[in-house]
């Protein structure tokens, strides 16, 4: 049984940062794609960030680029989601998915096997 639990949420003022983590048990994550995903009040499940197998290749939505930083350690069966510069448009609830056996970054929800529950994200003005 694949779990994935979520954490590094929280309050936080504009212009400062969090660093969440997704942590996987079940199965060793060093051969999945990662990906991060977003949902806020009354609007779909958006992508965030991806991370390919090996650590590789990344991918991010365009509103993100430049202050988000996806990462993993696959001796930890963990991946990291470092936010800077977080504004109130960041807020949402936080996912993390994982997806064996992708050479790409997937970046779509029917893409991903496995969700975590999710970690609430709130960045006030």
């Amino acid at each position: 049984q694949v779990q994935l639990k979520e954490s590094g949420g929280g309050l936080v003022q504009a212009g400062g940062s969090l660093r969440l983590s997704c942590a996987a048990s079940g199965r060793t994550f060093s051969s999945a794609a990662i990906g991060w995903f977003r949902q806020a009040p009354g609007k779909e499940r958006e992508f965030v960030a991806g991370i390919s197998w090996s650590g590789g290749w990344t991918r991010y939505t365009d509103s993100v680029k430049g202050r988000f930083t996806i990462s993993r350690d696959n001796a930890k069966n963990t991946v990291y989601l470092q936010m800077n510069r977080l504004n109130p448009e960041d807020t949402a609830v936080y996912y993390c998915a994982v997806r064996w056996g992708l050479q790409h970054v997937p970046m779509t929800r029917n893409e991903f096997e496995y969700w975590g529950q999710g970690t609430q994200v709130t960045i006030s003005s």
